[in-house]
């Protein structure tokens, strides 16, 4: 099985300090993601400063007073920002990764050398957005929440009209409510999608809980995005929906180990590990009460009794009428020379 991409959505979870970035840093490494993933944007150019704050973001921020342009020029990255927090995770081993959302975030992540990018759930129908980012030419992640399979199709159909392949695209199944439900994750719709567009798959999830993410592993997903945060307690429109650094270590854990289980070669067959337990678990014919030479075998005679070493029960029908070449005593294990 391909190695999974895991991405661990710090996001806006540093609330605006970047001292506080620099500690999920630190957890996203601990835990041994592939990427740690941040968000540039500037407030004036991606939301009106009139514009309200969704239902799940004033819950989260426990405020209904600020607008949503209040609530995310509170937590902007500067230029220097992300220049400081790209050093600091190449001191730590871990490579530094950002959503933009809007063309001049655009612009600047690319400025810096990104090798692939990450289109946001709420940009799938940013025309200008999609075409700018198809002309770089790089490998992207494609996130689908709040997305129709038409919607999806318009904006792959505009990526491969500017120049991109499929092999270049990941579509990425979401659900854009934070956190969750269960009962509307919808996790075969990623397989919906990879049967009628026929491109990679992966999952970037707003859950709680590590479930949900290591079964889309199993189902095929290449990359996994999940949110994670310091402090689930803390006020900010995503840190509800996100793990904290011991889940996430989980996480990286169990899909690693759900790598190894989808790794096999499909067939049945007994694995190495299991081959010598098949003698210990399995029966072989034995008798019930002795029997003499002569004796008429029939199939109240026998007992299936461990270990398998010997003529194993499924022989039964091939010996029955036959005769026992000798005395032979109770709950003895059977030979092919004790029949005729």
């Amino acid at each position: 099985m391909k190695r999974t991409l895991i991405i661990a959505e710090a996001g806006v979870n540093h609330n605006g300090d970047i001292e506080r970035a620099k500690k999920l840093i630190d957890a996203a490494a601990e835990a041994g993601v592939d990427y740690v993933k941040f968000q540039t944007f500037k407030a004036d150019t991606i939301v009106s400063k009139t514009a309200k704050k969704a239902d799940y973001q004033i819950v989260n921020t426990k405020s209904k007073d600020d607008s949503q342009y209040e609530m995310l020029k509170a937590l902007e990255l500067s230029d220097e920002n992300h220049f400081e927090l790209i050093q600091y995770c190449a001191s730590k081993n871990i490579k530094f990764f950002s959503t933009a959302f809007d063309t001049e975030g655009l612009d600047f992540l690319n400025s810096i050398g990104f090798d692939f990018f990450k289109i946001p759930s709420g940009e799938i129908t940013n025309y200008g957005y999609l075409k700018k980012l198809a002309n770089y030419k790089k490998p992207l992640f494609l996130s689908t929440g709040m997305a129709t399979m038409e919607e999806i199709g318009d904006a792959l159909e505009l990526l491969l009209s500017e120049g991109l392949s499929k092999e270049d695209i990941t579509v990425l199944h979401c659900n854009t409510e934070y956190p969750t439900p269960m009962s509307d994750v919808n996790l075969l719709a990623m397989l919906d999608i990879q049967k009628t567009y026929h491109v990679n798959i992966g999952y970037s999830d707003h859950t709680l809980g590590i479930e949900v993410p290591a079964a889309a592993v199993a189902l095929g997903a290449t990359v996994i995005e999940k949110h994670f945060t310091l402090d689930r307690n803390l006020p900010g429109p995503d840190h509800a929906a996100s793990l904290e650094p011991k889940e996430l270590k989980a996480l990286v854990l169990a899909i690693r180990n759900i790598e190894q289980a989808c790794g096999g070669n499909g067939k049945k067959e007994p694995s190495k590990s299991e081959s010598k337990n098949r003698t210990i678990a399995r029966k072989s014919i034995h008798l019930k009460s002795n029997v003499s030479k002569g004796d008429i075998i029939t199939e109240e005679m026998f007992i299936a009794l461990r270990p398998g070493d010997g003529i194993s029960p499924m022989q039964i029908p091939n010996v029955l009428g036959k005769r026992f070449t000798k005395d032979i005593d109770s709950y003895s294990k059977l030979t092919i020379s004790d029949f005729e």
